[in-house]
C-alpha cells in the first residue's frame, strides 16, 4: 500500500472510532511511557524518527521497540489493535511507511489528535507522553510484520520450538543462528528493513542454559499464535 493510498484511506477515515470507543479512551487516563533509556530528542519536535538504527546504532533502536510496544499496548491498542494490527475500526499503522513524510503524519496526530465535528476521535497524545514516547511507539510499530510474514517459515518455528521446549538436542548456537536468518527474511508491512520479529525476539533469547531455551518456546508459542 502506498503512503498515498494510505494517507487518502486515513484522510477519508479521518480516524473514525465509534462514538463509543472515542468516549472510552478519552475516559481513560494516557498511561505514561518510561523513556529514561532513550536518548534525547531535543524539545522542537522532529520530523523523522530519530531512533531508527541507522540514525542511532542498534542498541537504541531494540530499546525504543521495547519501550515503544510498552507504549502502544497501554495506549494505543485499545483502539488500533494489538500488535498493531487494526480490526478494521481504526487505521492499520503498520503500512504508514517508514520514511520521513509517513513519520510527519504519524507525529502529527500523535501530538495534536484529531477532532471532527467536535468530537474527539484520537486524543492528542504529545503534551502528555511526550516526544521520545512518540518515536517510541512509531519504532515499534513500524517494525511490525507484514500480514503473512511467518506463513513460509512458521512450521519450522514451530519445529524450533518445540525442541527448544523439550531441551533434548539442543544446539544453542545453531538454532540462534538458523532463527537469526529466518528473521532476515521476514518483512515489515512498513518498508523498514528490520522487522520485529518473533524469529528475531526468540533469536536473542537464547542462551547455553535450558532455562532460556524454555523462555525462547514461549516467546515463539505467542508470536505463532498471534500470527493466526
Amino acid at each position: 500500500m502506498s503512503i498515498f493510498t494510505l494517507r487518502t484511506a486515513l484522510t477519508a477515515a479521518g480516524f473514525m472510532v465509534s462514538a463509543t470507543l472515542a468516549y472510552a479512551h478519552g475516559d481513560v487516563a494516557p498511561q505514561p511511557v518510561n523513556t529514561d533509556a532513550l536518548p534525547e530528542v531535543g524539545e522542537e519536535w522532529l520530523t523523522e524518527n530519530p531512533y531508527r538504527a541507522e540514525a542511532a546504532g542498534e542498541e537504541v533502536w531494540q530499546k525504543a521497540v521495547d519501550i515503544g510496544a510498552s507504549g502502544y499496548n497501554q495506549n494505543c491498542a485499545r483502539c488500533h489493535g494489538l500488535g498493531a494490527v487494526s480490526g478494521g475500526l481504526a487505521p492499520d499503522l503498520r503500512y504508514l511507511e517508514a520514511e520521513e513524510y509517513g513519520d510527519e503524519w504519524f507525529v502529527e496526530r500523535f501530538r495534536d489528535g484529531y477532532t471532527q465535528d467536535g468530537t474527539t476521535k484520537m486524543p492528542a497524545f504529545g503534551e502528555l507522553l511526550g516526544q521520545k514516547a512518540a518515536w517510541a511507539i512509531r519504532t515499534y510499530i513500524e517494525t511490525r510484520p507484514d500480514d503473512g510474514a511467518l506463513d513460509d517459515t512458521s512450521d519450522r518455528l514451530k519445529a524450533i520450538r518445540d525442541t527448544l521446549a523439550s531441551g533434548e538436542g539442543v544446539d544453542p548456537a545453531a538454532l540462534k543462528a538458523e532463527l537469526s536468518g529466518i528473521a532476515e527474511g521476514i518483512a515489515t508491512a512498513s518498508g523498514a528493513p528490520v522487522a520485529d520479529s518473533v524469529a528475531l525476539r526468540a533469536a536473542s533469547q537464547i542462551g547455553e542454559d535450558q532455562e532460556s531455551w524454555k523462555v525462547a518456546a514461549e516467546t515463539l508459542t505467542i508470536g505463532l499464535s498471534a500470527a493466526h
